[in-house]
């Protein structure tokens, strides 16, 4: 089984890098898998991966890029609520790779 390690301690994850244990999942781990993803993580990039978790935990699923879209914009601004802007923070897609920094699942459909 594939690891990470992040601070002597080690994480296991999937072939591509997404956590396997979610409750496992911390700022720290979080800010070496934006390594790994070649992201240097901003406020504006932690806003997201917070609400990814959050949503996460109220619906047992990571929202389709549309809706993440619509959320966010709703939560934190129409600027912010646009796909151009999403992809500008996580250019390998605001589903795969914010979920994969969030420690959330390899959303469904994501190849």
């Amino acid at each position: 089984m594939p690891q990470i390690e992040v601070n002597g301690k080690s994480y296991e994850t999937d072939e591509e890098g997404y956590l396997l244990n979610l409750a496992e999942w911390n700022m720290d781990v979080a800010a070496y898998i934006a390594k790994t993803e070649s992201l240097e993580m901003t406020d504006n990039h932690w806003e997201v991966i917070h609400f990814l978790r959050e949503y996460y935990d109220e619906y047992q699923i990571a929202p389709a890029v549309r809706v993440l879209t619509k959320a966010i914009g709703k939560k934190f601004g129409a600027e912010k609520g646009t796909s151009q802007y999403l992809y500008e923070l996580f250019p390998y897609g605001p589903g795969k790779q914010a979920c994969k920094v969030a420690g959330l699942p390899k959303p469904t459909g994501c190849i």
